[in-house]
């Protein structure tokens, strides 16, 4: 199973990209969670937020991505 983490301690910003990643994953068996701790956002080395990581790998960092662009990177 996938999984998809939105790093972000609650911004406008952040709760888009978990928008956007929740309707990209639609109807598959990946998983989205939203990771607002500081410390484990930290682990990441990302710096500014929001960050999309999946599978463990930082995939954007500091912009909202859309729809189709986060179905792309799947």
């Amino acid at each position: 199973m996938r999984e998809l983490l939105i790093l972000g301690t609650g911004c406008a910003k952040c709760s888009q990209l978990e928008v956007n990643a929740r309707e990209a994953v639609a109807g598959t068996e990946a998983e989205v969670r939203h990771v607002s701790d500081i410390g484990e956002i930290m682990k990441y080395g990302v710096m500014m937020t929001p960050a999309l990581v999946i599978d463990g790998q930082v995939k954007s960092v500091g912009k909202v991505l859309p729809v189709e662009e986060i179905k792309g990177l799947l």
